[in-house]
């Protein structure tokens, strides 16, 4: 995948309260600045961020950016979602670019319905727990050993 990537992030439900919505869990940074501070980090790297709390609309999110934007890998949290969709599990599984699942929380050591990810199976890789340096860790994961 060379030195340089096109790396697409998609967040689904809930993400675009980043910052504000359960900090104690989520953290207070809003997505804006672990996005800036990705860019800053990886400045070789091309960036394409989407977030929608529509289940739909995240499926077609994976496919746009996998089949017509040309990222060659996709960072995907899918928030509630991952406990739920088929439908986006079914979208992973269709497209050929690697998908790894991010959770900013440790979502094994929260409420026994988030033990449960659909959308896990269909992903190359899962990163959980680590805040913001979730998303950081998927971008190591995409670069240097995919």
């Amino acid at each position: 995948m060379g030195s340089s990537m096109k790396i697409g992030i998609i967040n689904g439900p809930n993400l675009n309260l980043l910052g504000s919505r359960e900090p104690e869990i989520y953290g207070r940074d809003g997505f804006e600045a672990i996005l800036s501070a990705l860019q800053t980090r990886y400045p070789a790297h091309t960036f394409v961020y989407y977030q929608s709390n529509i289940e739909g609309e995240l499926i077609d999110a994976v496919q746009d950016m996998a089949l017509r934007q040309g990222c060659e890998g996709i960072l995907l949290n899918a928030g509630g979602y991952t406990h739920t969709s088929v439908a986006l599990h079914d979208a992973i599984k269709a497209v050929s670019v690697p998908v790894l699942e991010i959770h900013l929380s440790q979502v094994a050591a929260r409420e026994e319905f988030r033990h449960t990810s659909l959308i896990g199976a269909a992903c190359r890789g899962s990163i959980a727990g680590f805040g913001k340096d979730s998303y950081r860790l998927g971008v190591e994961a995409l670069t240097s050993s995919l």
